[in-house]
């Protein structure tokens, strides 16, 4: 009990103190950068709304709250995950999780965008010169989880930023830390989880697209004309941007029914630096730990975010056992606006 007020406390000091620190960040929208960062992965989580940050467990927390792969119960766990994301992008995801015993799990992840090629316009050619560029990005991670106790489960993510577009990149690293506590305050079935994503150091372009050919003020290309010198190279030093960074809170309750049904019901709150707060609920029924049906709902209200584009999200999900294989199979629908909605596919392998 004294631990959980110590967590509790820990946890309001830290919502102030980030909520100060985010404050007004829905007045910055679209001028952070990476915003791949942001992009959910793994079909449960995202059905749920991505509520579910104190409830989550196993390779399928990576992205939500790295704590909860503490809890993993294979030796070994393999995820893949593919989303239709918006504007035709494609979301490719992989991670594998090893359990080391007394040491912990560590946990490699990697995550793609597959955004497609776009013609090469120039002042002279603005229809396109007939060739093409591939932007990529990519974020790749490591991350380490332990349990402290039955209850408690910290996890660490390390998240190295990869930008490329045409003849530009830029490179950075994130971290995210998360906690969960299970059966808070000794009540059977509640639980309580608190992330940090994103938080590192700026980032900045760089490369050969940055150079222009000018000439200096008051010279000419003319060699028969006096302080002649003719046109060279200079790079533009492009500037630095911010993570987005966020701060959430989240509970949830499953509550105590039978060894055939299962329900979870959770709630979390997001603080943005660069965007509005947005407020997450989900739920979870699982039947004979076989199939599983979820829906959640995010909100941002209008005066935080106006221009917020989620909403509704379900999905369901199998969980089979090969022998020695667990398998789980799951999809996830998220509904947007000015856009198709979101679909997602996920499979894990646990050993």
């Amino acid at each position: 009990m004294k631990i959980a007020i110590k967590i509790l406390v820990i946890a309001v000091i830290s919502f102030w103190g980030f909520n100060s620190a985010f404050a007004g960040g829905g007045t910055r929208n679209g001028t952070g950068g990476a915003t791949e960062l942001l992009i959910p992965v793994g079909a449960s989580s995202i059905a749920l709304a991505g509520a579910n940050i104190s409830t989550v467990y196993g390779i399928d927390a990576l992205y939500w709250n790295p704590a909860g792969v503490a809890h993993m119960t294979n030796s070994a766990t393999a995820l893949f995950s593919h989303m239709n994301y918006i504007a035709d992008i494609g979301v490719e995801y992989g991670a594998v999780s090893a359990n080391f015993s007394d040491f912990g799990i560590v946990s490699l992840s990697i995550k793609s965008l597959n955004v497609g090629s776009i013609d090469i316009t120039t002042n002279e050619q603005p229809d396109g010169t007939g060739q093409t560029y591939t932007p990529q990005f990519l974020v790749a991670g490591a991350t380490y989880s332990r349990e402290l106790t039955d209850r408690i489960a910290i996890g660490l993510t390390a998240n190295f930023i990869s930008e490329t577009i045409d003849q530009v990149s830029a490179t950075g690293v994130a971290f995210n830390a998360g906690l969960q506590y299970l059966d808070l305050a000794d009540i059977s079935g509640l639980s309580f989880g608190l992330v940090v994503k994103n938080i590192g150091p700026q980032m900045s372009f760089s490369g050969p697209g940055l150079l222009v050919q000018a000439s200096p003020s008051g010279s000419t290309s003319d060699p028969s004309q006096p302080f002649s010198r003719p046109p060279s190279y200079y790079s533009v030093n492009a500037a630095s941007f911010d993570l987005p960074s966020s701060f959430e809170l989240g509970f949830g309750y499953t509550p105590q029914l039978d060894e055939s049904n299962l329900v979870h019901i959770s709630a979390d709150y997001q603080n943005n630096n660069f965007s509005g707060d947005v407020y997450n609920v989900g739920a979870e029924y699982g039947y004979n730990k076989t199939f599983f049906v979820r829906a959640g709902y995010s909100l941002s209200p209008k005066n935080q975010d106006p221009n917020y584009i989620y909403g509704i999200s379900a999905g369901a999900g199998i969980a089979y056992n090969l022998g020695t294989i667990d398998l789980h199979v799951d999809y996830a629908y998220r509904a947007t606006k000015y856009f198709n909605g979101n679909h997602i596919f996920s499979i894990a392998l646990g050993f």
